[in-house]
């Protein structure tokens, strides 16, 4: 009983990991706009989602894949629309910039539906590790033949998080989403 006479035990409860799975699972549908065969699970921006004390209640941590990136303000509002419909009414979206985001975070099955849309996923790791070759090229995939016999023809491509490339073998230019 609070001092004022009132019970509000109905209001108080602890999270469950099945409630939290569901919200996982919920925000699968919602995509990334620039990339859109991905996820925001998939391009592992959510960071994290807790719920409670109150029911319908929760929050979701982002972190963009850059500072600045245009992207978040739909995304921000396509998760809040999806919990929303979901039955959530107190919905917090928060956004952290630390750690910065990585492309290691995207998941292999992102990375594998990237190379399926025609841009190809990020390299595992940085190719070109010695420093007197940094201004060098690395040797990108084409996602459509797998030949690495490819030309970076600008540093940006369709959004800035990817270059434009073009394999020479098939001759089709492609995204490269770039390792950052």
């Amino acid at each position: 009983m609070n001092t004022d006479g009132t019970n509000d035990t109905n209001y108080i409860r602890d999270s469950s990991p099945d409630e939290e799975k569901a919200i996982w699972d919920l925000l699968e549908s919602v995509c990334d706009p620039e990339v859109p065969v991905l996820s925001v699970i998939d391009l592992g921006i959510v960071r994290k989602i807790e719920t409670g004390p109150i029911p319908g209640s929760v929050s979701v941590t982002l972190t963009p894949t850059y500072s600045g990136c245009p992207a978040m303000e739909v995304i921000s509002r396509d998760i809040y629309r999806v919990l929303q419909h979901a039955g959530h009414k107190d919905i917090q979206i928060r956004t952290v910039l630390s750690p910065a985001w990585t492309t290691d975070w995207i998941s292999d099955k992102g990375k594998d539906k990237l190379k399926a849309f025609g841009i190809a996923p990020p390299l595992p790791g940085q190719q070109v590790c010695h420093t007197r070759l940094f201004h060098e090229e690395e040797a990108i995939p084409c996602p459509r033949c797998n030949s690495y016999d490819t030309r970076m023809i600008s540093r940006f491509g369709s959004t800035p998080c990817k270059a434009l490339y073009q394999c020479k073998a098939c001759q089709e230019p492609f995204d490269y989403f770039k390792c950052h």
